[in-house]
């Protein structure tokens, strides 16, 4: 809960009263020499009229201790002055010192404490303790985490036109908490924070709209919201703004002007926006092909832990691609990528130890690699661990599992598991022999353009009559148009 404290300081130098100005006439003459940087004389001056028992001294003398303005900086001192004038009631020195408490600063760090000192200030409706309430409230710190005693503090503080509170009121109603969901009200916070010029509800302003979400669907609204807080610097906004013009949503589509927008995201250590400029260097979008540039991208988001990247960080040392080929480097790549449940890099672990790339050849570890991609989907992954299971590599032969595998893939359209499938049938491994089945698998393998299926519907086809065959044909027809679901 960063506290501007130079912009209340600026602030309080306004707003002392001029009931002061008839027996210190001279009280100016502190914020003069505050003003031209002479914080020594300035300092002499505010302990001069704090005598007199003015707190809004008393609270300056504590901020410029607190930012080392005329003295050394000395939290310890900042509280005791900020302590001298919040028991005297002053309101921003109980902010200030409920902050103190909070960052443990000059103190040892007390939510209770600071909780008890904005709560002073709150009360006395100062909006940045309300909201510093609110925020308490919210995660718990300090007192029992009530998300409705927070959505009272926000709403009092957002009132007050304090745009952060406006900002998490609008997060309260966007996530139900504390209050009932309600995406119109949402927005109606957040665009009151936003045309404050606060780059977090330009952001959440322009995901609304970006979703439809309470409002109806505008790409253009949602690009301007993203802008103006990309230009703030946001870095989400950024990444999203590069994505409206990458996928042309609300503007023509256009890849330099995504990569402009990611590259500044990327720079603050966005991985998804280090991965997209990875992949832009990569398929050569808005930018000439650079492989080279793709892996330095690709690092940056892989080294973040970010598995797309990781996974394709893996396929550029698999290839040799702007960079020596490596397949260890690959499969460490891989690795990372496969133990986030990426599916894809599961089945090239996999893929690696069934041809011994990288790594010494393991039928048992690629049946496990296989495993963990196949039950996420992943055809190629279930074909391939079919194929164990029907050569008895790695695993002890079953054909019935063969079988379970090849299903599965050949139901997701793969013209190699539909050819192995009808194998299968043609041979009574793990099926019972059945020719017409066969022909029905291995002709919509034949369709899909495999050469191994077009041979073996024509050799299957010798040993059946033409009534078979027109049987399989039309069994064939029905399968594609149950797109390969329950075929047999």
């Amino acid at each position: 809960m960063k506290q501007l404290l130079l912009s209340i300081f600026t602030v309080l130098l306004l707003s002392v009263s001029t009931a002061w100005a008839e027996p210190y006439e001279d009280y100016n003459a502190a914020h003069a020499a505050y003003k031209r940087g002479d914080y020594t004389e300035a300092l002499k001056l505010y302990r001069l009229y704090e005598s007199q028992g003015n707190t809004d001294y008393q609270n300056i003398i504590g901020l410029m201790y607190q930012m080392g303005k005329g003295v050394e900086q000395d939290y310890g001192q900042a509280l005791v002055w900020f302590r001298k004038a919040a028991s005297q009631g002053d309101a921003d020195a109980q902010l200030n010192l409920g902050d103190l408490y909070n960052k443990g600063k000059g103190v040892v760090q007390d939510d209770t404490e600071a909780l008890k000192w904005w709560r002073l200030a709150a009360v006395q409706r100062v909006a940045i303790a309300q909201y510093n309430l609110g925020v308490m409230y919210n995660n718990g710190h300090g007192v029992t985490q009530d998300y409705a005693e927070a959505v009272k503090w926000y709403r009092l503080a957002a009132t007050q036109g304090y745009a952060k509170a406006q900002y998490n009121l609008g997060l309260m109603y966007y996530k139900g908490k504390g209050v009932a969901q309600d995406y119109a009200g949402a927005l109606s916070w957040y665009r009151l924070a936003a045309t404050q010029g606060y780059a977090k509800a330009q952001y959440n302003l322009g995901l609304v709209y970006d979703n439809g979400q309470g409002i109806t669907q505008d790409y253009t609204e949602a690009l301007s919201w993203y802008r103006l807080a990309a230009t703030q610097g946001y870095a989400d906004a950024q990444l999203n703004l590069g994505l409206m013009y990458s996928k042309s949503k609300g503007v023509a589509q256009d890849y330099a002007e995504a990569l402009k927008w990611w590259r500044l995201a990327a720079v603050q250590r966005v991985a998804i926006a280090q991965y997209n400029l990875g992949v832009m260097y990569d398929n050569g979008h808005g930018v000439t092909q650079d492989y080279a540039e793709a892996l330095r991208w690709y690092r940056l988001a892989a080294t973040q832990g970010y598995a797309d990247a990781q996974l394709n960080l893996g396929d550029l040392y698999y290839d040799g691609k702007g960079v020596t080929q490596n397949y260890g480097e690959a499969l460490k790549w891989y690795r990372q990528a496969a133990a986030q449940g990426d599916r894809n890099a599961q089945y090239n672990v996999g893929v690696m130890y069934d041809n011994g790339h990288g790594v010494a050849q393991d039928y048992a570890e690629a049946v496990k690699w296989y495993r963990l991609a196949a039950v996420q989907g992943d055809a190629d992954a279930q074909l391939n661990l079919g194929d164990l299971y029907s050569e008895g590599k790695g695993v002890a032969q079953d054909y019935a599992e063969a079988v379970k595998w090849y299903r599965l893939a050949a139901a997701q359209g793969d013209a190699s598991a539909q050819n192995n499938l009808g194998a299968m049938y043609d041979n009574g491994h793990g099926v019972a022999l059945d020719y017409i089945l066969a022909h029905m698998w291995f002709n919509l393998g034949a369709t899909l353009g495999d050469a191994n299926a077009m041979r073996n519907r024509d050799l299957v086809a010798e040993k059946m009559s033409s009534q078979q065959i027109t049987k399989a044909q039309k069994m064939a027809s029905e399968c594609q148009q149950k797109n390969f679901k329950g075929c047999d």
